[in-house]
């Protein structure tokens, strides 16, 4: 019998049913003591792999999105914040805007929480089966740049490419050139309608003229991250000051 099991367990490796395989003896037991009957011992050996998968799946899906950390939306400090309701962040949650690629554009000073919810929302759609990718507007710069002649970033550029949601952080945080300006213009244009953003600035779209010389341009960029948005200005105290930590009491 032991034998039998075994070359069974083999079979499952040889169908990449690797988890399912480990647990086949277990599975065997139960049957046996609660009397199963050979459907429902099927189901029972179907309905643990695919979970196995979904959660592997998504656990690759959060390290693919390259979050600086990560804080669920039940971490985020709502009652902190004016700018947004209980309400409003549930109909967030419920990511209709994302299947409508609409973007969203967090606005406000440093320490607000606009990273923290554009992480949380981010949590929010890996949780539900998308594919999303995080990244600051300097390493999308630098990425965008190297693309061409360094490996790591086109394969880190193509995995944002089939995001389903793209979060670009601190937007206007730091100037970019004209020839940076054009390659995000390009980007964007490359992922227009093909995904949701989320965008977090210091500073208004109506201050965004900065992002190139040419006003052509960035007329084009803000045609594009401006046509279906929801701006949420998140004004107010920095949480990290509020609640800073110190050596001394």
């Amino acid at each position: 019998m032991n034998q039998t099991v075994n070359e069974i367990q083999q079979a499952f490796r040889q169908l990449r049913l690797s988890e399912t395989a480990e647990e086949i003896p277990d599975f065997l037991r139960q049957a046996e003591q609660k009397s199963w009957t050979y459907l429902e011992l099927i189901e029972k050996l179907t309905t643990y792999e695919l979970r196995k998968r979904e959660n592997k799946s998504m656990e690759r899906r959060l390290k693919w999105a390259n979050f600086p950390y990560q804080k669920t939306l039940s971490e985020f400090h709502l009652e902190e914040q004016t700018a947004i309701s209980k309400r409003q962040l549930e109909q967030l949650k419920e990511l209709n805007w994302l299947e409508q690629y609409y973007n969203l554009i967090l606005l406000g000073p440093p320490g607000v929480g606009k990273t923290a919810l554009s992480i949380g929302l981010g949590i929010e759609a890996i949780l539900n089966g998308y594919h999303v990718g995080f990244v600051t507007m300097g390493d999308l710069m630098y990425l965008l740049k190297t693309e061409s002649y360094t490996r790591k970033s086109e394969l880190r550029l193509n995995r944002l490419r089939k995001s389903d949601l793209i979060i670009i952080d601190d937007l206007m945080y730091l100037a970019i050139d004209p020839h940076e300006a054009s390659l995000f213009f390009q980007f964007i244009q490359e992922m227009y309608e093909k995904c949701a953003l989320i965008l977090t600035s210091n500073k208004a779209p109506e201050q965004w003229s900065e992002l190139s010389s040419d006003p052509g341009i960035t007329s084009a960029i803000l045609d594009r991250l401006l046509h279906r948005v929801e701006v949420i200005h998140m004004n107010g105290d920095s949480y990290r000051m509020k609640h800073q930590e110190r050596i001394f009491n």
